[in-house]
């Protein structure tokens, strides 16, 4: 449902991308939800759309390329174009109709995270990102916010982890992210660290209870 931009630029940042960013708006649920959604380069730039952007009171202000090219410390306009269309296609955002004809500068306005969940609901989009369906949605919201709560988890860790709640196999998780079961195991070391955990069964019943 959601594409997934691959060709990034190396001054955005890492393959991966902390899910625990320290930020005033905190983490909930619906976040992480959001989080797992977007591409790096995508949350980075709803991330600074979101603190720059939302009040005291909730209202949102538009804000234009050339403003988030400064904010988000990227310099190339033809990558933040990018990572614009691909929040709008996921519901994250929307484009402000300025009335000015098509030369004027574009402005972007950003939902909440709670906002692009209602939003996506009310399109039929699922709430959960394309690699993981799970029936029991309670409890996994549960471990998703448990994972976005661990600063130091990387994107792909944050996807590992949860792909374990599924109770997938290290093959079956490397099937499904696209990385070789070496990998897996790489990743799943440093969750269990991470969480100080020392087995699979431990890091699930973690996430879970």
């Amino acid at each position: 449902m959601f594409p997934q931009k691959t060709q990034i630029m190396p001054t955005v940042g890492q393959e991966t991308y902390p899910l625990g960013e320290s930020n005033a708006l905190g983490y909930s649920g619906a976040m992480a939800l959001v989080a797992l959604s977007h591409t790096p380069l995508e949350h980075r730039i709803y991330l600074t759309m979101l603190a720059e952007t939302t009040g005291l009171n909730g209202d949102c202000r538009p804000i234009n390329t050339r403003e988030l090219m400064t904010l988000a410390e990227i310099r190339s306009s033809g990558t933040v174009r990018r990572g614009l269309e691909g929040l709008i296609a996921k519901l994250s955002i929307e484009r402000q109709n300025n009335g000015n004809g098509g030369g004027a500068i574009k402005r972007y306005s950003v939902r909440t995270p709670e906002q692009i969940l209602t939003q996506r609901r009310a399109m039929g989009i699922e709430m959960y990102p394309p690699e993981f369906r799970i029936r029991d949605g309670n409890r996994f919201e549960r471990a998703i916010t448990r994972v976005a709560a661990n600063a130091n988890l990387s994107r792909r860790e944050a996807q590992v982890a949860l792909c374990c709640v599924e109770g997938l196999t290290n093959a079956e998780i490397g099937s499904r992210l696209e990385v070789s079961e070496q990998t897996v195991k790489f990743h799943l070391r440093h969750i269990f660290i991470k969480f100080g955990v020392r087995r699979r069964a431990e890091l699930i019943s973690r996430l879970l209870t």
